[in-house]
């Protein structure tokens, strides 16, 4: 039985796979907590890779607090470049092969279509730049890695934009919302999923190199903030207006793309994977949200 180590699956990802793994008779996991595994310490990785020998490796630890990077750099810096850095090094010695998530941040250009994996980065702000970083760490190390780009992460776990919407929608008669920002939401489950078949892919191909590379992954459609919280109030049978405002008005610390919507073919025709449009997958989570509350 081959076997899977997940890092950060306290988060929203890590959660969704550590469900995932309750399903599956093909792989055993060991799932790590920055308790368990300090990504930002050689020697914590070590142990960690001698006591189970895995042939995969999802890393989902990452910094996300988008603004709050602007003042903590160097943590963002550990965690998301450098840590991501150490574990493809030890991927390469120990070959396992690397499944790294990143960001649309990476990229924050308009080039008037769909992002695609081999456009230019120019990442703006702490947060956008340290994952280009850990990216680029990961492709230098010379090992086996398939990095996936995804946007806009909400889940029935932890802190999102979904549940916050959920918890003022049912308290407020307006709010206000970003209205210029144009990208697609992604429901952590439709990523967990995506991962497991790109590594189910991988693991029965004789041609694994073919599958290194960067993907863009989704769920598909595109949508604005404001529009999404609609959505969520539509879908959630909550009455509580939307008011669109801009980015600018909006004044957050770090820079936000204008621009996220990516181009989702090379994942889809590589591994053979159905993209879930952005109001079905939402429709899936608020079912998940509602199961667990009743």
């Amino acid at each position: 039985m081959k076997k899977i180590l997940v890092t950060g699956s306290n988060g929203q990802l890590g959660n969704e796979l550590r469900a995932w793994s309750k399903e599956s008779k093909e792989f055993e996991f060991l799932f790590t907590t920055r308790d368990q595994l300090d990504i930002g310490d050689p020697e914590s990785i070590d142990r960690i890779f001698s006591s189970f020998q895995a042939n995969y490796l999802i890393n989902c630890a990452a910094y996300t607090a988008v603004d709050l990077a602007e003042t903590e750099t160097e943590a963002a810096a550990n965690i998301n470049a450098a840590a991501a850095g150490h574990l493809a090094q030890k991927c390469v010695a120990k070959q396992c092969w690397m499944m790294h998530v990143s960001s649309d941040y990476v990229y924050h250009i308009e080039p008037g279509r769909a992002l695609n994996e081999d456009d230019e980065t120019h990442p703006q702000g702490v947060y956008a730049k340290t994952k280009l970083k850990g990216d680029q760490l990961v492709m230098q190390a010379g090992g086996d890695y398939s990095i996936l780009r995804t946007s806009w992460v909400y889940s029935s776990f932890g802190k999102n934009f979904v549940k916050t919407m959920l918890k003022l929608g049912a308290v407020k008669d307006e709010l206000s919302i970003v209205g210029d920002q144009i990208g697609a939401p992604t429901y952590a489950k439709n990523i967990a999923s995506a991962l497991m078949q790109m590594i189910q892919k991988i693991e029965s191909s004789d041609n694994k190199a073919r599958y290194r590379g960067v993907y863009n992954f989704a769920n598909g459609g595109q949508t604005n903030w404001a529009d999404f919280a609609k959505e969520i109030f539509k879908q959630a049978e909550l009455q509580c207006d939307v008011k669109k405002i801009s980015t600018l008005d909006y004044g957050a610390p770090s820079p936000r793309p204008l621009w996220s919507v990516m181009d989702l073919s090379k994942v889809k025709e590589t591994f053979g994977i159905e993209i879930v449009d952005w109001q079905a997958a939402l429709q899936m989570c608020l079912s998940s949200i509602q199961s667990e509350t009743t």
